[in-house]
């Protein structure tokens, strides 16, 4: 941009009592009000990077900034996401049913931690079997390292990974690949360096608290334009980027006493913007609520996202494999092959039932012939970062058991989600990290996290900082793992069942009704019914006989030791098996 170029700036900006100005290269343009819309200022100035100042305040980031090349405190830099060459992919976008996920975070996917350094990988993916790359947010926040969570700005992209300019050409090359894109975004707080919101206006409100502090003002006064400065990101991404879906992150968080809830309003306008673009656009919710009406159609009364995650079913599988029962696993762990059950064929395992976690009943039935609306998953950047060590499944467990959990997710009812490395194992933990550029905010982050596992009998120094360089350094892929040994078979097992997904229509059957289970709870071994297909895992010790319920006439594929005898299917420990009867 030159000095020449003139541009219209606009901020919602209420809490300006007498005047605002855009600062633009250290010259000062005043704003007026927009008589049209209470709160508004707008006006004409030389285009270049710029800050908004209320009442002859500092200059603050504006709110709607789609770039800040100098983080989230600088100036901002408009972007036209016009001028960006998109190539003819012939992409059309593809609906979420159906399809399999793969989480992952840009910043440790790779070691150079890029947009451009993930892209080189997408060809693994494909042959992976999967359908959409589905990443961690990738909102600006202070420092270069961090998970997203505490992003602030969100209608810029974190310049660290490649900006703006990065993000579109990773979309545009995983579409050319074939590809979908997912993107993670925060909606319920904002992080707590870099947040300059509450300057502007009332885009927060205590007439709730959430465990970030006040609640994200959805419903009192001024609440009108917070949840269109919140659609209109989402919006954005949509529009902008092509991202084909947004997952939203803690949904359960958004407190809103509208007879309108936000979510029902936003995915009334993305609804209306995949008409507009002719793409099939959706949205993922991840919710704690066990309600059937975040997913239910809006003519039916429900929200109207497409899919929501299952913390049950993870739940209950990771009990299965690992017989952990602390905290939530509590509720599982008791009886965790029947828990495995009860979700394969009812959604959730907290359907009314009594948790004894939380202290009361939770939950509702959920619609059983819709079980892609339930993201099932064996690991996700939350069930592994969040530990103590950030420790993996795949550091407790066999291979073999690891297979076992990629059968009866791979062959699930639900829309499966991968989490990064775990097609073959990675031994690399993912731990928590942050690079906060505030040493008090880095410090009470430190502090906060070694007193939160030293209630569940760690000791401090086992706790990884958060902010140590290691820290992130441990949590990078190592992408020579999967061309070595064991590594490499359990991504060759990965591969044959998601081949096995595509090609058997039955193994990706989303009505819960069809399903069937039967399972020995001390015996340790599972066979799940899908059509004419049995998907058996033995998580025992030793050898052991399961039955099929009819006559197996082909092992389809097997990880381990497996033997057919005609109604009888024989496992090695830690083996798993889909049979044709």
């Amino acid at each position: 941009m030159t000095g020449h170029e003139v541009r219209t700036y606009e901020v919602w900006a209420p809490a300006a009592a007498e005047r605002v100005e855009v600062e633009v290269d250290g010259n000062r343009h005043r704003l007026a009000r927009d008589t049209a819309r209470p709160g508004w200022w707008h006006g004409q100035a030389p285009a270049g990077d710029y800050a908004f100042r209320l009442d002859g305040g500092p200059p603050l980031p504006d709110p709607r900034s789609a770039r800040q090349p100098h983080g989230p405190d600088g100036p901002s830099r408009p972007v036209d996401h016009a001028a960006f060459r998109w190539s003819q992919s012939g992409w059309r976008g593809r609906p979420l049913p159906g399809a399999v996920l793969y989480e992952l975070h840009i910043g440790t996917f790779t070691a150079a931690g890029t947009f451009e350094a993930a892209a080189e990988h997408l060809d693994h993916l494909v042959g992976l079997g999967v359908d959409f790359v589905e990443l961690m947010p990738v909102c600006p926040f202070p420092g270069r390292h961090g998970w997203g969570y505490d992003g602030v700005s969100p209608w810029a992209v974190h310049e660290p990974y490649g900006g703006p300019e990065g993000l579109k050409r990773f979309v545009d090359a995983a579409h050319r690949k074939g590809l979908g894109v997912v993107l993670d975004v925060v909606h319920n707080h904002l992080g707590p360096s870099g947040n300059h919101l509450p300057a502007y206006g009332p885009y927060f409100t205590d007439r709730h608290h959430t465990p970030w502090g006040s609640a994200v003002n959805l419903d009192a006064p001024g609440s009108d334009e917070v949840r269109a400065y919140l659609i209109g990101s989402a919006l954005a991404w949509l529009r902008d980027y092509r991202i084909d879906g947004l997952r939203l992150d803690a949904v359960h968080a958004l407190a809103d006493d509208r007879a309108v809830h936000f979510l029902e309003e936003l995915a009334a306008e993305v609804r209306t913007l995949a008409v507009t673009t002719n793409r099939p656009l959706f949205l993922v919710a991840e919710s704690d609520l066990n309600s059937p009406r975040t997913t239910a159609p809006a003519e039916a009364g429900g929200q109207g996202l497409a899919a929501q995650w299952s913390d049950d079913f993870h739940h209950a599988l990771h009990t299965a494999l690992t017989r952990e029962s602390r905290g939530y696993y509590g509720d599982f762990a008791r009886a965790p092959l029947a828990a495995v059950a009860k979700t394969l064929t009812r959604g959730y395992f907290h359907d009314g039932t009594w948790s004894s976690f939380r202290g009361r009943s939770h939950g509702r039935p959920f619609p059983p012939a819709h079980g892609h609306r339930l993201l099932g998953y064996l690991q996700t950047h939350d069930q592994i970062g969040n530990r103590a060590l950030g420790d993996r499944i795949s550091a407790h467990l066999s291979a073999g058991r690891l297979a076992c959990g990629a059968a009866l997710v791979l062959t699930s009812p639900f829309t499966p989600m991968l989490f990064m490395g775990e097609e073959w194992g990675a031994a690399t933990p993912w731990q928590y990290f942050t690079d906060h550029t505030d040493p008090g905010l880095a410090e009470a982050v430190r502090q906060g996290r070694r007193r939160e596992f030293a209630e569940h009998g760690w000791q401090a120094e086992d706790v990884p900082d958060p902010q140590a360089p290691a820290t992130v350094l441990r949590s990078v892929l190592d992408w020579t793992e999967p061309r070595r040994a064991p590594h490499n078979g359990l991504l060759t097992w990965y591969r044959t069942l998601l081949r096995l997904r595509r090609e058997r229509p039955e193994l990706a059957d989303p009505d819960l009704a069809a399903v069937r289970v039967a399972y020995d709870e001390a015996a340790r071994w599972l066979v799940v019914h899908r059509g004419p297909y049995r998907v058996a895992v033995n998580l025992s010790d030793a050898e052991a006989v399961l039955p099929l319920g009819a006559t197996g006439h082909e092992v389809v594929a097997a990880f381990g030791p497996c033997a057919l005898d005609h109604t009888e299917l024989r496992l090695g420990e830690h083996a798993a098996a889909v049979v044709r009867v």
